[in-house]
């Protein structure tokens, strides 16, 4: 037997009166718990995507040009808490996920491609371990590369 649908009507599936129905799961936040509510802070974030980064071999430094030579500055002015660990990182925070972005300085010689992809997974696990968010994207954008100082460029030692 077939009916004919008007264009309001949309089709909805029946199973036989005999078989179960499996609704997709959701995905159950760690971060909501009976006892109540955990949010994590994006300074959080930034700070722990900011160290997992830099855990990583290859990585010789965090942000674009402006905001190095900023954190150069930054760090010698006394009383400053020493450098900025954030430094060069962007992030989203929902209240399950998270996205994050990384501006870095790669060493020279180094496989861009391999050192991304170790940053991301590194970056992504220590994330996802630390706060419980789901962390849905690490996106990477090399500005530069550092090059190895030449012997010939080293300033020259005026005592013998």
């Amino acid at each position: 037997m077939t009916t004919a649908m008007t264009n309001n009507e949309q089709a909805t599936p029946t199973a036989p009166a005999n078989s179960t129905v499996t609704l997709p799961r959701t995905r159950q936040s760690r971060l909501n718990t009976a006892e109540g509510k955990i949010t994590v802070a994006e300074n959080v974030v930034q700070k722990i995507a900011g160290i997992a980064c830099r855990e990583v071999s290859g990585v010789n430094a965090m942000g674009s040009g402006t905001t190095r030579a900023f954190g150069t500055l930054r760090e010698r002015i006394p009383g400053s808490n020493g450098p900025n660990v954030a430094q060069g990182v962007g992030v989203e925070v929902g209240e399950t996920q998270a996205a994050i972005d990384l501006d870095i300085v790669v060493e020279y010689g180094i496989s861009i491609a391999e050192l991304g992809r170790s940053i991301q997974r590194n970056v992504k696990t220590a994330i996802e371990r630390m706060t419980g968010l789901e962390v849905v994207e690490v996106n990477i954008s090399v500005d530069d590369v550092h090059m190895p100082e030449a012997p010939e460029d080293r300033p020259e030692s005026r005592v013998a």
